[in-house]
């Protein structure tokens, strides 16, 4: 059985580490950019990579705070498509998963 607390405390500081990482890429984006028209070529260039890296840990922010969520009310470990337990293989290997792996497959 899942301890949920350990799996609370690892999704925490995911997220805390996250955060701090998108502060980071939002504080580089801000800065401004060369006057060097290739120099902001090569600036634009990283600022479109650091936007993709943002979106990606925004994109993981919400799935742990779903999965935070669904501790707190108890449904963690339960299939949101079907209402199947989720395996606990899977749980350990993807603690933010909301699906089974049939739901999720499909």
């Amino acid at each position: 059985m899942t301890d949920t607390r350990a799996v609370a405390a690892q999704l925490q500081a995911r997220l805390a580490e996250l955060t701090g990482r998108i502060d980071t890429i939002e504080a580089d984006l801000r800065q401004p950019h060369a006057a060097d028209s290739e120099e902001q070529a090569v600036d634009r260039e990283g600022d479109e990579v650091l936007e993709g890296l943002e979106q990606a840990g925004l994109d993981e922010i919400m799935q742990i705070k779903g999965a935070l969520d669904r501790i707190a009310n108890g449904s963690y470990g339960t299939c949101t498509s079907c209402g199947e337990p989720i395996a606990e293989a899977r749980l350990q290997a993807m603690p933010t998963a909301a699906r089974c792996i049939n739901c999720a497959s499909v």
